[in-house]
């Protein structure tokens, strides 16, 4: 299963949106890579990009959320911090055990759920808080 950047998804800020579709891209390829049993190179490679890029991701989120006074800031700084342990947790399961095909769930549960779920419901309400201010 792919996942896709689709218009119930999409925040309508340029930023968040094309960083949303590149963490879409990483996991697509990440859940390719386990299920066509990748090189652990490749696995490997790829969840350590994703990590970064959850981190810079999320320090541009947080920044614009700062920047236009976001008064749930503060929770969602916890989410993505939650996030973070999760995306870590995978990856050190990984460097133990290698690629499973509990895993591969824990990659489509934990790291791609967890992001559709947080995207409709946190993004979302962030998105909408910015357009109310004109910002």
């Amino acid at each position: 299963m792919a996942y896709i950047l689709t218009d119930d998804l999409k925040t309508g800020n340029v930023l968040i949106d094309t960083e949303h579709q590149q963490l879409f891209d990483r996991i697509n390829t990440l859940l390719d890579a386990c299920t066509q049993g990748k090189g652990r190179l490749q696995i490997d490679t790829t969840l350590k990009f994703l990590n970064d890029y959850i981190v810079k991701h999320f320090n541009d989120e947080e920044a614009l959320q700062q920047k236009v006074q976001y008064p749930d800031y503060p929770n969602h700084k916890r989410y993505h911090e939650s996030y973070k342990k999760i995306v870590k947790d995978v990856i050190e399961e990984f460097e133990k055990d290698g690629t499973s095909i509990t895993l591969v769930a824990k990659v489509n549960t934990n790291i791609a759920g967890w992001l559709v779920n947080h995207i409709k419901s946190e993004d979302k309400k962030l998105a909408s808080y910015i357009k109310q201010q004109g910002k």
